[in-house]
């Protein structure tokens, strides 16, 4: 795809900001709903997003879809549709390839960032930089003020997770890595952040020490006038449809919070378990040695609970590599869009503050004051934007969370199918000693018979 400008968001286009209904103006706004009755903030938020945006589904397939033969032929699906959009775009960014820094201050890891792009901004098609945790800390705090009526992804926490000792470890590595390149490419994805010069300059500068030392001045116009906006404007009413989204993002949260530290606890267990296991299969094969008959049923009783601990500890990898992060992602995710929430409550509140302030002067005015009226086009934006990247986040949840279910479920599926087949296992076994003992047996007593039959027609038997 040849680069061009990045395609609008619905707060941008040919229109005047000016020209678009007023929030406020439940007559003449789009999400008005005729009628006395005033719509509940719910319904509001089903009409903004639609229901299977604001609820996780609690089983079934949705009325419409088919369901698949298998969990994995669904995430075939899903990969193919990531395959098949892939195609239209024309940004790719990899982090990859950790490295470990030791220092006489400090030791510190490094990514790798690998850079494909065909778009005009890049002088060259291909980049390859080095970053460490911090500068993409110092990326988001610069789109935050320059893109701030955007939800700008949320990076990995910083200090290391619950049950993480050490850092600098393989697994908390790849961990960070898999984050903060899932991190880059929610950027890449977004049509307006994608196009940001900071990002630009994050992803091919060779040192990016002499821009962060340089503190350029990046910002537009919107981004000034909302830093600036104080925290004493207080807000009347905040409208039903932007109330809704808070309260979905409380209840949101909460809800992952409760899932997160249930699962935390199911995953402590397990490796809890999992040590008893290991201590407790090499007792029957320490027991096979005092026996004759039963040593090969007891070693094969061992070899199936060291099958089931293996498959366990798969299942307890994969719940904590790839389960818990992207609960943990979208957690700090409605953290991010409660604080863009917050910024579009004080703009605002702003403009009611000069609104009104306008309406107590006793003098006439034949039209309102170019501050207000920036104000106002500030605050539509706002909601234009939140609105816009409110809908895409419940598009990239829902496919998360159903990849993240179905990856789940398929996971849980193969660790029982190994321990079903590890007990299968020992059964034709123990068959096949049941039936050696019982030819055995069968054989001795035709012996003893025969024995018993012939001692009867002997001659010393018949005098």
């Amino acid at each position: 795809m040849a680069g061009g400008p990045p395609k609008a968001l619905p707060s941008t286009g040919p229109h005047s900001l000016r020209d678009m209904p007023h929030p406020l103006a439940g007559s003449s706004s789009e999400e008005a709903v005729g009628g006395d009755s005033t719509p509940s903030p719910d319904l509001l938020m089903a009409r903004s997003f639609g229901d299977k945006d604001l609820i996780l589904p609690n089983g079934g397939t949705p009325a419409g879809t088919s369901s698949p033969a298998s969990s994995s032929s669904l995430l075939n699906r899903l990969q193919l549709d990531d395959d098949i959009d892939g195609e239209t775009r024309d940004l790719f960014v990899v982090v990859d390839d950790p490295k470990k820094h030791v220092c006489t201050m400090e030791t510190y890891i490094t990514y790798r960032i690998t850079t494909k792009s065909t778009r005009v901004e890049f002088d060259l098609p291909e980049y390859s930089v080095r970053r460490r945790y911090q500068d993409f800390d110092w990326l988001r705090s610069k789109l935050e003020e320059s893109q701030p009526t955007h939800l700008i992804p949320p990076l990995p926490e910083k200090f290391v997770v619950k049950g993480v000792v050490d850092r600098f470890s393989e697994e908390f590595v790849e961990t960070r890595r898999k984050a903060l390149d899932k991190f880059l490419k929610r950027i890449t994805d977004h049509p307006v952040l994608s196009f940001n010069e900071h990002f630009n300059i994050f992803l091919t500068a060779k040192d990016l020490n002499i821009y962060k030392k340089q503190g350029i001045a990046l910002l537009t116009r919107m981004g000034e006038s909302v830093k600036h906006v104080t925290g004493g404007y207080k807000l009347r009413t905040r409208p039903l449809e932007f109330a809704a989204i808070g309260d979905y993002l409380d209840t949101f949260a909460l809800k992952l919070g409760t899932i997160d530290r249930i699962a935390q606890r199911i995953i402590k267990e397990e490796i809890e378990y999992l040590v008893e296991l290991r201590e407790y299969g090499p007792v029957y094969s320490t027991w096979s040695a005092l026996e004759g008959e039963l040593a090969e049923p007891l070693e094969g009783v061992s070899a199936c609970i060291g099958n089931c601990s293996t498959a366990l500890e798969e299942l307890t990898d994969d719940m904590t590599e790839d389960f818990l992060p992207v609960l943990r992602e979208y957690i700090l995710y409605s953290d991010s869009m409660k604080s863009v929430l917050k910024k579009r409550d004080q703009v605002q509140a702003e403009y009611e503050a000069k609104l009104e302030a306008v309406a107590l002067r006793k003098e006439d005015r034949p039209k309102v004051p170019a501050d207000v009226e920036k104000c106002q086009d500030r605050m539509e934006c706002f909601n234009a934007d939140l609105k816009a990247d409110m809908e895409r986040w419940q598009n990239n949840k829902r496919q998360d969370f159903r990849q993240l279910l179905m990856g789940m479920a398929d996971k849980n599926i193969q660790y029982y199918e190994k321990c079903l087949m590890a007990w299968e296992s020992i059964i034709p076994l123990l068959q096949e000693k049941q039936e050696a003992k019982l030819k055995c047996n069968g054989a001795i007593s035709a012996h003893c018979n025969l024995c018993i039959s012939g001692s009867r027609d002997s001659p010393a038997s018949a005098s």
